[in-house]
Formats: C-alpha cells, sequence, structure tokens
C-alpha cells in the first residue's frame, strides 16, 4: 500500500539568534513542528510559526511554459553545481510565487524520494513535460550527464518560448488595435451620427450621398446591434471549440496560413526553426536520427511540417540520408538541406542544425520587427480613413449649407 506524502507548504518564522538579535525568514516543511526544528539545528530559538498565506493576486496563476522553462534553468544550474536532486527540488521551489508551480515542484520530488527516476516522475505530469522533454531528461540519466542534458532542454526551451513571443507579438498587435478601431466606430455609429441627425433633419435640404450612407449605416447598428454582437461573439466561441475539438480545422488552418502574405513567411520560417532546433537538440542528446524524428514531427507546430516530417523518417528507417529525404519533401528550404547534407558528411549534423536553427530564429525577429514597422503606419492610414470618414460625413452637410449662404 503506498504511503501518501506530507503535504509541504511555505512557513514564515520569527526568532532570534545566540545574541539575541531577531530574525525573520521563510522555509517550507510539513508542520510548524518540524520547521521549529530546522531552526534550532541553525542555533535559532524559533518564536512564531505561521503557515504563509497566498496573494489573492496568485490563487488563480496557471502554470505557464515561462515557468517551466524557468525550472529547467534552475535544475540545469543547481546540478551542475553538484547540488543533490532532491535538495534542488527545495531550493527552486521555494523561489517560486505561483503556488501551483510550488506544488508541481513538490509532486515531482515527491515521486523521485519514492524510488522513481527523475525522467519516470516527469511522465507524470505530461501535461506539463511533452514527450519529448521526458525523452531528453531520461537519456540524460542514463547517459549520466543529467546537468548537460537539462541545460540543453533549459537553452532549447528558452529559445521556443522567444520564437513563440515573438509570433504572438506580430500578431497580437493589429488585432488588438483592429478591435479598438471597430469599438471606436460602433460608439461613433451608435451615440454620436443620431444627434447630427436630429440636426439634419431641420436643414430642409437633400442631404449628400455619402452622409445618407453613414445615417443607414447608423440605423442599422442602432436597431441591430444586438444582433452583430452576439454574431461576433458566436463567431469567436465557435472558433475557439473548433480549434479545441476539431483536428482537420486546426488542419486546414495550418495549411491555410502558410499561404497569407507576410503570415505566411513568418509562419514558414518559425516552422523551419523550431524543427532544426528541437532536431539539433535531441540528436546532440544521444538520440537516434529516427527516434529524433518522431519527437521533432510534433514539435514544428503545423501540420504541413509535421506530415513532412513523419514522411522523411519513413524515408531514413529505410537507408535514405537526411538532407535527400528533406529534399524530397518538398517542404524545406535549400540552406537548411544544404546545411544538413554538410552536417552529414562533416559527422556534425547538431552543430549545423544549430546554426540552421539561430539563422531562422534571427530571420524571424527580423521580420517580426519589419512587420510592426510596417503595420503601424498603415493601421493609422485605416483608422484615419474609418473614423475621419465618419466625421467628414457628418460635416459635409454642414459646409454645404455654408457655401449656399
Amino acid at each position: 500500500m503506498a504511503v501518501k506524502a506530507a503535504k509541504v507548504s511555505v512557513y514564515a518564522w520569527e526568532g532570534t539568534d545566540k545574541k539575541g538579535t531577531k530574525m525573520t525568514g521563510e522555509l517550507s516543511g510539513q508542520n510548524p513542528a518540524l520547521i521549529k526544528a530546522q531552526l534550532r539545528k541553525q542555533g535559532i530559538n524559533p518564536g512564531k510559526v505561521r503557515k504563509k498565506s497566498v496573494s489573492i493576486f496568485n490563487l488563480g496563476k496557471r502554470i505557464k511554459a515561462q515557468d517551466i522553462s524557468l525550472f529547467t534553468r534552475q535544475m540545469a544550474t543547481m546540478m551542475k553545481a553538484g547540488v543533490p536532486l532532491l535538495q534542488s527540488f527545495d531550493i527552486i521551489g521555494e523561489g517560486f510565487d505561483n503556488p501551483a508551480m510550488r506544488k508541481l515542484v513538490d509532486e515531482v520530488k515527491q515521486e523521485v524520494a519514492a524510488g522513481n527516476s527523475f525522467a519516470a516522475s516527469l511522465r507524470k505530469k505530461p501535461q506539463y513535460f511533452d514527450e519529448l522533454y521526458c525523452n531528453l531528461v531520461d537519456a540524460g540519466e542514463q547517459a549520466g550527464a543529467l546537468d548537460t542534458l537539462l541545460d540543453r532542454v533549459a537553452t532549447y526551451k528558452e529559445k521556443s518560448e522567444k520564437l513563440k513571443a515573438k509570433i504572438k507579438k506580430a500578431m497580437t498587435y493589429p488585432l488588438a488595435v483592429v478591435f479598438v478601431a471597430m469599438i471606436v466606430t460602433g460608439i461613433l455609429l451608435v451615440k454620436v451620427v443620431p444627434q447630427f441627425k436630429t440636426v439634419f433633419a431641420g436643414f430642409g435640404a437633400e442631404l449628400p450621398g455619402f452622409t445618407l450612407m453613414v445615417i443607414s449605416l447608423s440605423e442599422f447598428m442602432q436597431e441591430y446591434w444586438w444582433m452583430m454582437l452576439g454574431a461576433l461573439v458566436a463567431a469567436i466561441f465557435g472558433f475557439r471549440r473548433a480549434f479545441k475539438k476539431s483536428q482537420a480545422f486546426r488542419d486546414k488552418l495550418d495549411t491555410w496560413l502558410l499561404k497569407l502574405p507576410l503570415v505566411g513567411a513568418l509562419t514558414y520560417k518559425s516552422a523551419v526553426a523550431r524543427y532544426a532546433r528541437t532536431l539539433s537538440t535531441t540528436f546532440a542528446a544521444g538520440v537516434p536520427l529516427v527516434d529524433a524524428l518522431e519527437s521533432v514531427a510534433g514539435a514544428t507546430g503545423n501540420v504541413v511540417f509535421k506530415r513532412a516530417v513523419l514522411r522523411i523518417r519513413q524515408d531514413v528507417s529505410t537507408g535514405m540520408q537526411l538532407n535527400f529525404a528533406m529534399r524530397t519533401s518538398g517542404v524545406f528550404p535549400n540552406m537548411a538541406i544544404q546545411m544538413a547534407a554538410i552536417g552529414e558528411e562533416s559527422g556534425a549534423l547538431d552543430d549545423m542544425l544549430d546554426k540552421v536553427a539561430s539563422f531562422y530564429e534571427d530571420d524571424v525577429d527580423n521580420m517580426v520587427d519589419n512587420l510592426t514597422s510596417l503595420m503601424e503606419p498603415f493601421i493609422m492610414v485605416v483608422l484615419g480613413v474609418v473614423v475621419g470618414g465618419l466625421v467628414v460625413a457628418m460635416y459635409l452637410p454642414i459646409f454645404q449649407l455654408g457655401s449656399a449662404i
């Protein structure tokens, strides 16, 4: 029968040292009595020991990919410094402000303390540690080089998250501005235009066509705004549901993204960078090429590349060279193929793929910066045309009236 591990919490303590100087701090432990015992071992006379309260701002915090990346980097640092594995968990767990992350680290520690390997403990948390992550940690444990493998995994996670953040930045900015523009336009049509309509009613003259069109649009918005808002909410909800539930929808979306101008090139280069970075990391860890390609397929982030990598894996398993298999897939750029060929010939495939990944990651960085620079004036022009057009439509009758007078 398995014994349930005692829950570890963070306690704030107060006490005095041998000279009577007041001291305070925090320690992790299972109960206040054990905390006081730890303090006495350090020559501190414990006073108050109370469980640390959790901030209301931290209650709803979820574990993010950045938390896992930070955990990996800290574990790599601890292993390189020669700190025992279980002690490393304690030190790292106390450093996280997020209670969910502290709990995760403690649960992994309890699994390791129960006799499981580090990789086996991580595999029990698949929502946070994917198969690639666990396989690399397993390879490090088997080879007795856990510190080196953790360092590679940490570098891989950090670069992957940086790449994702760059792409999100490129996508989020224009969407946010468009959303604000829609709100401003809606307010003008529903609240401002009707006021002008009342004024125009007393003119007794025929209004310009542009003004009539805007007034008609305003009347439609006033009457059916709830229907348009409902349609927008339903569309967003339907998109999110289809994205989560339908693999076919996600596959079509991935294919469609590659065909878009600007966004397609950004998606393509980021997928090549992820492919090269992941394959370089796994191959350098000593994972056989065929097995590495299986892990790489799911890490590319695009179904077109995933299918291509799976075809490459089949070709490589029959004896075909990697660079030739990449060429026959028809997906990868010539530069990546040539670098893979050089790597295979020189026996430095991981180094060559690392250079490919760095090149395309830098290329994505430059594309995002350039795209952002280009989008700013374009968005300002669109906003000027939309909002300015509404203002002109409302003042056009007044200008004509002034000319007639």
